[in-house]
């Protein structure tokens, strides 16, 4: 148990949630006005009813750079937020953020690597 975020409230919710608490951290100010609208779009414009942890990330990743830029620091903070917990999207327009989300019925195949002489050979 904590003494911070009232008790932890935050900090032990949901996975969802506690991502979008630390990219709220990392954001700062009226948090409503920058993740809300992110969050907000990719709840009722991007998502289907079958959505899983894995689209909701790159929805949100997404919007973040169509709203405030690709690349730029509010998609980066929502990304490292992901990261953070486990979670990780593609980002387009950022070179230094490439990596994919393992899809829970895919994990084998999204994590596995080529071995070091096949890497040798690709390239």
């Amino acid at each position: 148990m904590t003494t911070e975020d009232n008790g932890g409230v935050h900090i032990n919710s949901g996975i969802l949630n506690h991502g979008f608490y630390l990219a709220a951290q990392a954001i700062g100010g009226k948090t409503w006005e920058v993740l809300g609208r992110i969050w907000y779009a990719a709840l009722t414009e991007r998502l289907k009813p079958e959505a899983d942890f894995a689209d909701f990330v790159q929805a949100t990743v997404d919007i973040a750079g169509e709203l405030y830029g690709n690349g730029g620091h509010v998609q980066r903070t929502v990304y490292d937020a992901w990261a953070a917990v486990g979670l990780t999207a593609p980002v387009v327009g950022c070179s230094t953020h490439h990596t994919a989300i393992p899809r829970p019925r895919q994990r084998a195949a999204a994590v596995a690597r080529p071995s070091k002489s096949r890497r040798r050979s690709a390239r």
